[in-house]
């Protein structure tokens, strides 16, 4: 399984993700499942993959060739993020169809969704979530994030934390504690784990972890928010009726019911 996310903010955009792509009894695989595109000096481009990998490696090596080979539409043309969107779920929905009836007899599918992000020099920078289908939506005003693979686990922290106004450290740590709380529930999610922070107008990738298992940095993080959650977590207003546990309320009273042993009389004429 995938768990990959994408954060949008007036000072610039975070991007985190797992590297597990399998999770048996006896074989875990890892893969990156981000990628960076620097085209020129006027765009740039982070990409998150989920799905079968076999596609998502398919597409990948199509965005390459095609700018190498200079074709009329690819990331290097493309005038804008939603161009660039809009051309990703082309090939993505392409190259599926190369081998979707294949894979179905097999009982596997050629399903991927992917997230790109990035910014063109003078335009504002934004992030895409493109669908299997081809179809693609940005993230908004109220949801400043995108989340692909096995994202239910790690929402409510987004919910909660992020916001357009925040800062790019806060929405990092944001990400990572997303990610941490996604792996605690479900094992098909694991390290390493990479993150990006792109700054507004930087049109340069300079932030850049990639967090194994015993990463100390990872692991601090870890103990803090569960130690700080907990804490939390005792400090939670109590009810009325556990003031009074262990005492007796004023005006009750407190029964047993026993089943009676004295054997029934007996009748005289």
């Amino acid at each position: 399984m995938t768990y990959c996310l994408a954060i949008t903010m007036d000072a610039g955009l975070v991007f985190a993700s797992d590297s597990r792509t399998n999770a048996g009894a006896d074989q875990v695989s890892t893969y990156s499942k981000m990628h960076t595109f620097e085209v020129d000096e006027d765009r740039v481009f982070v990409l998150l993959t989920a799905g079968n990998l076999a596609t998502t490696q398919a597409v990948l090596a199509r965005l390459k060739r095609d700018i190498e080979d200079n074709v009329e539409e690819s990331l290097h043309t493309v005038r804008g993020m939603s161009d660039a969107a809009e051309y990703l779920g082309r090939v993505n929905r392409e190259e599926q169809e190369k081998h979707g009836e294949a894979l179905t007899k097999a009982g596997f599918r050629a399903d991927a969704s992917f997230i790109i992000g990035g910014q063109f020099a003078g335009q504002e920078p934004e992030i895409y979530l493109v669908y299997p289908q081809g179809n693609f939506i940005t993230a908004s005003s109220h949801t400043r994030f995108l989340q692909i693979g096995e994202s239910k686990y790690g929402k409510p922290i987004l919910d909660r934390i992020v916001s357009h106004d925040g800062d790019l450290g806060d929405a990092a740590r944001c990400a990572l504690v997303s990610i941490d709380s996604t792996m605690r529930s479900n094992v098909t999610v694991g390290p390493p784990i990479e993150v990006i922070v792109y700054e507004r107008d930087s049109l340069t990738f300079e932030h850049y972890l990639c967090l194994e298992a015993d990463d100390t940095y990872l692991t601090d993080l870890k103990r803090a928010w569960d130690d700080n959650i907990k804490a939390a977590f005792r400090d939670l207003p109590r009810f009325d009726w556990e003031a009074a546990r262990g005492s007796k309320r004023r005006g009750t009273e407190v029964t047993v019911n026993r089943r009676s042993t004295r054997k029934p009389s007996k009748k005289t004429g």
